[in-house]
């Protein structure tokens, strides 16, 4: 499959090398430019490209870029991606340590991904967003493993969450339907199932139990 990312930071970095290792042609993109990405590249097999590249021919686009720096994204990233592509959104909304207010989310409350989708103009699957960077490179099990982790996947296209909880699957982890993008409050910071690590039953549990009120830490 060919998959493109756009950002580089731990989680980037470490989709890109299990992603690499599983056989999939992986373009990665960050915002200073492929020339910074040669180790990965090197380390990886991975191509490094330009952000406005990232997409081109994409099946899967995984957008991991801080929250407020989604919509400096260039115009028309999607253009040149393929037919029925996917995009996975991993990012959180931190208004105190790093992304300052943002209206939108804080006013007409918003999910952090609805507020994604607006900026990019396409839909996307909330994804890896509680998960630790360095459980997707130590974590990963085998189908049916009693200790497989179970991560929570929300999103309004059936279809691009199909193909992006079989890409999880193939990645070592089992995942639970966490509903539309309107659900995905149920995953965002300081919810039970941020940062779990359980499987399916724990999951699944976790997501029931979160509130809809944003925890204070978390409000602009």
């Amino acid at each position: 499959m060919k998959i493109g990312i756009i950002g580089a930071g731990n989680i980037g970095g470490n989709l890109t090398r299990r992603l690499t290792a599983l056989g999939h042609d992986v373009s990665v993109a960050n915002s200073r430019g492929p020339q910074t990405l040669t180790a990965l590249a090197e380390e990886t097999g991975a191509t490094p490209v330009t952000v406005a590249e990232a997409a081109r021919g994409a099946e899967i686009v995984v957008v991991t870029v801080p929250f407020k720096n989604v919509p400096d994204l260039p115009a028309g990233l999607f253009d040149e991606a393929a037919p029925g592509f996917s995009v996975i959104d991993t990012n959180n909304y931190y208004p105190q340590q790093r992304d300052g207010r943002i209206a939108a989310v804080e006013d007409e409350g918003l999910t952090e991904s609805r507020w994604t989708e607006r900026q990019l103009g396409h839909r996307v699957v909330k994804a890896f967003n509680g998960t630790y960077a360095q459980d997707i490179l130590d974590r990963h099990r085998p189908a049916g493993a009693p200790d497989r982790m179970a991560l929570p996947v929300a999103g309004d296209d059936e279809a691009a969450k199909k193909a992006v909880r079989a890409l999880i699957d193939e990645l070592g982890f089992d995942t639970v339907d966490a509903g539309g993008i309107d659900d995905s409050w149920r995953q965002q910071p300081d919810t039970p199932v941020y940062g779990l690590r359980e499987g399916i039953d724990g999951v699944t549990k976790a997501l029931a139990e979160a509130s809809p009120e944003r925890p204070a830490a978390f409000r602009g």
